[in-house]
């Protein structure tokens, strides 16, 4: 595993680079932002934000998603992968919300991780965009570029996150999902990584490494 020294500098980079990411999927409160991450799972944002664009003006919160019902949802979600399965959660959730938290998405990861299909990932999200906390959600991305660049060894997200929070500080955790992400997604893609474009080409190693 890489030094901590190391993994601090590189971060450093990302943080010079764009000291400001952004979420990528669309929202308005939390509620939108909760939905669209149980979207997102394997599925892409760009798929994801077609789809809520018109789902969110009929059903921005619990109370309207029930109403809208579960057959409904599905026509505004059916192009996204797992579509009956995440509309059948989200469907319960919005249930959960109404009954037990007067319509409101609790600020609370562990809470959130009681609703139905919202697992750490998910909450980690929620937290971290919305409530603005140090949270670090590892997905596809984060994972696959962590293990790229020897940040982590580990096999789970749950290890990988732990890894992570152990070398890096608050103020570079709030941003570590989103600079691994566009990184994973723009630059250092699965495919073909975009060598010539990255900024941190010194720190790579990997044997797939691209030189001019």
């Amino acid at each position: 595993m890489r030094k901590k020294a190391e993994i601090l500098e590189i971060m450093r980079i990302f943080q010079q680079e764009n000291p400001n990411p952004q979420c990528e999927l669309n929202f308005h409160n939390p509620y939108t932002l909760l939905v669209a991450v149980v979207l997102s799972a394997q599925s892409t944002d760009k798929g994801v934000n077609k789809a809520t664009e018109k789902l969110f003006q009929v059903a921005d919160t619990p109370q309207k998603m029930l109403s809208l019902g579960e057959e409904k949802l599905k026509g505004y979600i059916k192009t996204i992968g797992l579509f009956n399965n995440k509309a059948k959660n989200i469907m319960a959730l919005s249930r959960q919300l109404v009954d037990d938290y007067n319509g409101e998405v609790p600020a609370d990861r562990d809470v959130l991780t009681t609703l139905a299909g919202v697992g750490r990932k998910t909450a980690n999200v929620v937290m971290n965009v919305w409530h603005n906390q140090p949270t670090l959600a590892v997905d596809t991305h984060v994972m696959r570029i962590a293990h790229r660049l020897d940040f982590s060894r580990s096999k789970t997200p749950l290890e990988v996150e732990k890894d992570l929070m152990a070398v890096l500080p608050p103020e570079l955790v709030k941003n570590t999902n989103h600079w691994l992400v566009l990184f994973g997604r723009y630059v250092c893609k699965a495919q073909k990584p975009l060598c010539d474009k990255c900024p941190i080409s010194e720190y790579c190693h990997c044997k797939d490494k691209k030189t001019s």
